[in-house]
């Protein structure tokens, strides 16, 4: 059987087939191999930096419960992973990101502003960012470049935005609990105040300064000068007159001719003495309280507390992450033929039918 005319599929056939068509397929082989390395050799080296952090519950590092001694909570829940993945990969992270490195220059996106150069920017970060929530329930922030320094500076960028913004989920409600508690302080401090100038006039005006005490000692006067006046009226020792005028003064209000401190002016006052000396007491311990609460309020609104616990910072990479220029090679080299095997099959299968009609 001449050679022409050999089975296609059989190990003879195949192998006089592609005798003769091989020096254009090494032709074909040599030129992709010669192509596809002009190619990988002029890509740039791609550069790779990596921070793993994990996220926190915005309750577990509320700075008001570290006060008041309650401790740090390792250990990430889904939704907080869920929130952390989707605040990485939001919008507005990537346009801060992207003004702040001015990557509009860097990427050759040209000036920012037009649909065009924002789209372009953005496509290219996003390809060069991943995040992902890795099997130990870390989060993994990888960012890719040519610049090693600006992938590994991008990347701790990221994370701190991402720490900022998570924090500040929680801080606008902390404002506006700080403006309440400042708001009932001074309240309390008014209402303080107010309840103390009554207090001090009621005093004044009763002459109830004392309440145990000045009782007791009231008393123990009102019934020693009474005695001596009985005494005095008694043919005794003492001015009978002046000991009536004296306990007409101890009994007295002060409006009619009495001493300051009476027994009726004592009686009139009491209650309300009493009422605004509980009510003051009342007020001056809610006041210190209020006031405590709004120091530590302001005092934990001030503080930056992270709700990430970073456990690898991102640095600059030692070696590149792509391109594999001999993966690139013989990649391209094993298509080259393999294409060119399928065609020159196709071609020989085409033209058999056309050889035995001869």
């Amino acid at each position: 059987m001449s050679p022409d005319f050999l089975p296609p599929f059989s190990a003879a056939g195949l192998r006089a087939i592609f005798n003769r068509w091989k020096y254009l397929l090494a032709l074909a082989v040599g030129l992709a191999a010669v192509v596809s390395a002009i190619v990988a050799w002029t890509l740039p080296n791609i550069y790779s930096s990596t921070a793993i952090f994990l996220p926190t519950s915005p309750q577990s590092t509320d700075p008001d419960r570290l006060v008041e001694g309650s401790k740090l909570e390792v250990g990430a829940r889904s939704e907080d992973l869920d929130r952390v993945l989707t605040i990485g990969q939001s919008l507005p992270l990537a346009e801060l990101i992207i003004k702040r490195f001015d990557l509009y220059t860097h990427y050759h996106a040209g000036q920012p502003g037009t649909d065009a150069a924002e789209n372009t920017v953005l496509s290219e970060f996003g390809s060069n960012l991943s995040i992902v929530h890795n099997e130990r329930d870390a989060i993994e922030l990888t960012f890719q470049d040519r610049d090693k320094k600006l992938a590994a500076a991008v990347a701790n960028a990221l994370v701190a935005a991402i720490d900022s913004v998570n924090q500040q989920l929680t801080l606008e409600n902390r404002r506006n609990v700080l403006e309440l508690y400042r708001q009932r302080s001074a309240q309390l401090g008014r209402g303080y105040a107010r309840t103390r100038q009554q207090l001090g006039a009621a005093r004044h005006r009763y002459g109830v300064y004392g309440l145990e005490q000045q009782e007791r000692y009231l008393t123990k006067t009102v019934i020693e000068t009474e005695k001596e006046l009985r005494v005095a009226e008694g043919g005794g020792p003492g001015s009978a007159a002046g000991l009536r005028r004296a306990l007409s003064g101890l009994t007295h209000a002060q409006a009619a001719g009495g001493n300051v401190i009476n027994l009726e002016g004592w009686n009139q006052g009491l209650d309300s003495v009493k009422l605004l000396t509980a009510r003051l007491a009342d007020l001056q311990g809610r006041f210190v309280g209020s006031q405590a609460a709004y120091e530590q309020a302001e005092t934990s609104l001030a503080s930056r507390v992270s709700s990430l616990y970073q456990i690898q910072k991102a640095y600059p990479a030692t070696r590149k992450s792509k391109p594999f220029r001999t993966v690139i090679v013989l990649g391209s080299v094993l298509l080259t033929l393999a294409l060119c095997s399928f065609f020159i099959l196709l071609l020989e299968l085409y033209r058999r039918p056309a050889s035995f009609n001869n």
